[in-house]
């Protein structure tokens, strides 16, 4: 297994467009770095001195919004109001300084770009072979079609995954010329079953990452499903960039409208929902999504693996 996955490694990163895949990517980094720190060069940053009187008078503005709003929009208020009373009990300023952290987290809007170049990669990584005639001389090996298959999709995710180790140091050094650490050492705040607590930056930042690169987990799922079945990579390619774009807007469309929304599987991708805002449909749980995840996950796989094993080669 270790030798057709290095294979399959080797003939993707021997193809050029590969490299250019990566150096796009850096390139979006460094623009984005740019942008950011040419815009707070050109605004002056007030430093607030009564910041805790700021809260306070956010934290009575929401109780007071709690008795209005409806019930769909309580549980961000009581968040915003828990996170706000956490800042001011352990003098905690929110009005910090741009650093690296701040840039590596808005960065993680580009994994949406990675998301796209492993979607072309699991795309084309069965459908081609098929193209050029060359799954002829890959079966004629002593190795079974679900053991070529598996390496193909191993290989996929091993390319997903190095895309995002890519983007993430490359943020982080990024960050750290541009704008250096914080000032001061302050944690990140996440707000669980109505309790706030104390995270890490790097451990919040790895987890958001992950939690962010669900969808393009999927989606390349998805479009390695579509090019084992179809053999056609532009389809597959097609169907996984349309779907990216336009899955969530249509998924919340739907959601307002009707509760069976939250078994499409775009309502459920988003897992950061659960900690940082608020569920797509009511009455959706983390386990719920996960759940949901793994069904369309299995459902991709078999899809892939029962039309390749029964695939005809000869035509």
């Amino acid at each position: 297994m270790l030798m057709l996955i290095q294979n399959e490694w080797m003939k993707i990163f021997r193809r050029p467009g590969t490299l250019v895949m990566v150096g796009l990517l850096l390139l979006m980094v460094m623009i984005t770095g740019s942008v950011i720190k040419y815009q707070q060069n050109q605004t002056t940053v007030q430093k607030q001195i009564n910041w805790k009187a700021d809260l306070q008078q956010q934290v009575d503005q929401s109780k007071q919004q709690l008795e209005k709003v409806s019930k769909v929009r309580v549980p961000s208020i009581k968040r915003s109001i828990a996170l706000n009373q956490y800042q001011i009990k352990h003098n905690l300023n929110p009005n910090q300084k741009y650093s690296m952290w701040d840039f590596v987290s808005d960065g993680s809007g580009l994994i949406q770009l990675a998301g796209l170049f492993t979607i072309i990669i699991a795309a084309g990584i069965v459908a081609q072979e098929f193209n050029w005639g060359t799954i002829k001389l890959l079966l004629i090996r002593p190795i079974s079609r679900g053991r070529l298959l598996l390496s193909k999709y191993i290989t996929t995710i091993l390319f997903a995954l190095t895309m995002l180790v890519i983007l993430f140091i490359f943020s982080l050094i990024t960050g750290y010329l541009l704008f250096g650490t914080p000032e001061t050492v302050v944690p990140y705040l996440k707000y669980v079953n109505g309790k706030v607590a104390e995270q890490s930056m790097i451990s919040h930042l790895v987890v958001f990452y992950g939690m962010r690169s669900v969808t393009m987990l999927m989606l390349s799922t998805m479009a390695f499903m579509i090019s084992a079945v179809f053999r056609n990579s532009s389809l597959a390619i097609g169907i996984s960039i349309f779907l990216m774009f336009t899955g969530s807007e249509l998924t919340m469309l739907l959601a307002s409208k009707f509760h069976w929304a939250k078994y499409i599987l775009f309502a459920n991708t988003d897992l950061s929902q659960y900690f940082d805002g608020v569920p797509m449909v009511e009455g959706m749980t983390f386990h719920f999504s996960l759940a949901m995840l793994v069904s369309y996950f299995i459902m991709f796989q078999v899809l892939a693996f029962a039309v390749f094993k029964k695939r005809d080669v000869a035509a």
